[in-house]
């Protein structure tokens, strides 16, 4: 019953957005996104400690304000990832421009499909949906959500412009597949995990648990990875970046698979800075206790 709910609640929303001027859609973001500053305490708390900790120099008023306005910058994300989700295709593209469209082009042309790589950091869920219509539909990799009805709404929205999701079962062979037809796969590479292919590099000079499957799979395949980065340009308009292609090691070198996976992560923590509020630092990214014993350097598998 409480999913069902759940879900009503998300369609009646939909229905709202979809009724909803541009400037509504994002004003009614902000205000659920303060809202939830307001009264999710726990999440404040974690934000408030992570950025303390990632930024000790600046001042807890100044780290205040960009609690506030990520947790803003996340209402305003799920409100905007609703509006597109009712917008034609046309209507999609003029809303975006892309920088780095040759490099993107460059990578695929190589005939190893491509491996970009994001944080929950800006507009990730726009870009993924834009890139489908100026590229070509990738494959998205996700965990889904509790909520069975809300996780069957979110795959419909992320997959209306030809991208398919690729869940935990069996993501490694369907990865694997689809770059070996030449095609691109998204993934995330900002999240605590635990599973065996965990692996520590640092993020703002404190060890992160993070995934090593896309360093692995490209250090295998030889696919390019390319970091990507969705930013607002204000007025619902934005800017979809494609960063040159990460440099790998020596495949052959000790280490390489975590070398690999640091400089990957090296690329979001230079973005983080320049706009903190884009960054969800409501996750406990960084978990105490952790030690280089307890995290395996296998490739089995994405979270």
């Amino acid at each position: 019953m409480k999913h069902r709910l759940e879900y009503l609640g998300v369609r009646a929303l939909l229905a709202a957005v979809q009724a909803m001027p541009g400037p509504l859609v994002r004003f009614f973001g902000t205000l659920v996104g303060l809202l939830s500053y307001t009264f999710d305490r726990g999440h404040r708390r974690i934000a408030e400690r992570n950025l303390a900790a990632a930024f000790p120099v600046r001042s807890a008023r100044e780290r205040r304000a960009i609690v506030r306005a990520a947790f803003a910058h996340f209402g305003q994300l799920l409100f905007e990832l609703l509006e597109f989700s009712t917008l034609p295709n046309d209507a999609l593209l003029a809303r975006v421009e892309f920088d780095g469209d040759e490099r993107v082009r460059l990578a695929y042309a190589q005939g190893k499909g491509v491996l970009f790589v994001t944080g929950h950091f800006g507009f990730w869920e726009l870009h993924a949906i834009v890139h489908a219509l100026q590229f070509e539909p990738i494959g998205v990799v996700a965990r889904a959500l509790d909520n069975p009805y809300v996780n069957d709404l979110l795959e419909r929205i992320r997959q209306r412009t030809g991208n398919f999701v690729l869940y935990r079962q069996g993501t490694i062979r369907r990865v694997m597949r689809t770059l070996e037809a030449g095609h691109g796969v998204a993934v995330l590479i900002d999240q605590h995990i635990q599973s065996r292919d965990a692996i520590l590099v640092d993020f703002f000079e404190r060890p992160a648990a993070t995934t090593s499957s896309v360093a692995a799979l490209a250090l295998r395949t030889g696919a390019p990875v390319i970091p990507v980065f969705a930013l607002p340009l204000g007025g619902g308009r934005y800017r979809m970046i494609y960063e040159h292609a990460v440099e790998p090691p020596d495949a052959a070198a000790d280490g390489a698979v975590r070398e690999f996976t640091q400089r990957c992560t090296d690329v979001l923590e230079m973005y983080v800075p320049r706009h903190p509020e884009l960054w969800l630092w409501m996750h406990r990214r960084w978990r105490e206790g952790g030690n280089e014993s307890a995290v395996g350097a296998g490739n089995s598998g994405f979270v």
